[in-house]
């Protein structure tokens, strides 16, 4: 079976790392894994497993970009594969013209990672011959805003790499490290959200949190901040001096350690405004053997619930967070083992493409 992936780039994200874990399956399993992108810094990592990458710009959000469209329909043709697999919208269009100019076409397959908020320019992901969901989240939106029937779509959770997220023991001198760069979280019940610094992404709410929470607990806030986003940051920090919380809170930036932190984690939110289609670093977390505490909406209600769902908690209901929050604390219940795994999601997704060329 031959499959080629198309995406914007291959850079670091959830998108890169899916397809990077599938065309490693893909080739584990005797099969031909082919993939087009702007490029990217993990272009080297592709073709080291044994995928051939073909670099074209369809990242690129421009009317000019749908111009590649020959070039891509003429790639497409070389490669001759069995299964196409759009994973944006900007390449989904090209590829959409590309499509026409075709005299063999293979399947085409979608795979919508997000709630997009603009329904016209998402109609593209589809007119496929069956999408994939990330979540439940995901499916019912599908089906709330485009003509797409049930059995046209099928619900692939992603999921995290074992190697790298799992609950081995902590390397001494990698904790000894942590704890070097952060001496305020000795002794204290450590409390982290994971994300960009973006205003939906809840940092705003985890402050009031903390603002509510004895002095037992420490915060972390760990993500990288825009330039774009750097006022907001600003905005933060200040409500964070205005709540005399210097002491109980820290913004880390953004890390390379991000397993180690969850590891030395007592509990990680996600409180994101908005509903995230899937919730990746809820199972990052859970992987590393924290403890998980987030919102009862979208598809971080679907990971809690599935494994550990004294975790959820009413949107933006302070109080139940607050008493949430002490509760599972000092509870010894952990989460139930992570299901969400890269296997599985690789396993799912080969079964998918052969069951739909059969």
């Amino acid at each position: 079976m031959k499959v080629l992936q198309i995406l914007p780039q291959l850079n670091i994200g959830g998108v890169e790392r899916g397809t990077l874990d599938l065309s490693k399956a893909l080739i584990h399993k005797g099969h031909q894994s082919f993939v087009i992108s702007g490029g990217g810094i993990l272009v080297d990592e592709l073709t080291q497993c044994g995928a051939k990458h073909y670099e074209i710009p369809v990242h690129i959000k421009s009317l000019r970009t749908l111009s590649l469209a020959k070039r891509l329909s003429e790639t497409i043709s070389s490669i001759d594969p069995d299964i196409v697999h759009v994973r944006s919208r900007m390449p989904a269009w090209v590829n959409y013209r590309a499509f026409k100019m075709l005299q063999k076409k293979p399947l085409l397959v979608s795979t919508f990672h997000g709630l997009y908020s603009f329904p016209i320019y998402s109609k593209v992901m589809s007119f496929v011959d069956h999408s994939i969901a990330i979540s439940k989240t995901v499916e019912r939106y599908i089906l709330e805003n485009y003509k797409l029937d049930k059995g046209d779509i099928t619900v692939i959770p992603r999921g995290c790499d074992p190697l790298e997220f799992n609950n081995d023991v902590i390397n001494p001198v990698d904790k000894a490290n942590i704890i070097e760069e952060f001496p305020q979280i000795v002794g204290k019940k450590v409390l982290t959200i994971p994300g960009r610094i973006t205003k939906w992404k809840g940092v705003a709410e985890f402050i009031d949190l903390l603002s509510l929470l004895d002095d037992n607990y420490h915060g972390l806030i760990v993500g990288p901040t825009a330039k774009s986003k750097k006022k907001y940051l600003n905005k933060l920090q200040n409500k964070v001096s205005s709540l005399n919380l210097e002491d109980k809170i820290t913004f880390t930036g953004s890390r390379r350690d991000i397993a180690n932190i969850y590891k030395i984690s007592d509990i990680v939110f996600n409180l994101s405004q908005t509903p995230e289609p899937f919730g990746r670093t809820m199972i990052e977390a859970i992987a590393c053997g924290a403890k998980v505490v987030g919102w009862n909406h979208g598809g971080a209600s679907e990971i809690l619930s599935e494994l550990f769902p004294q975790g959820l908690v009413t949107l933006n209901h302070m109080n139940e967070l607050l008493k949430t929050t002490n509760q599972v604390a000092s509870s010894n219940s952990l989460p139930r083992e992570n299901i969400f795994t890269a296997n599985r999601m690789t396993n799912s997704t080969i079964s998918l493409y052969q069951s739909l060329i059969s």
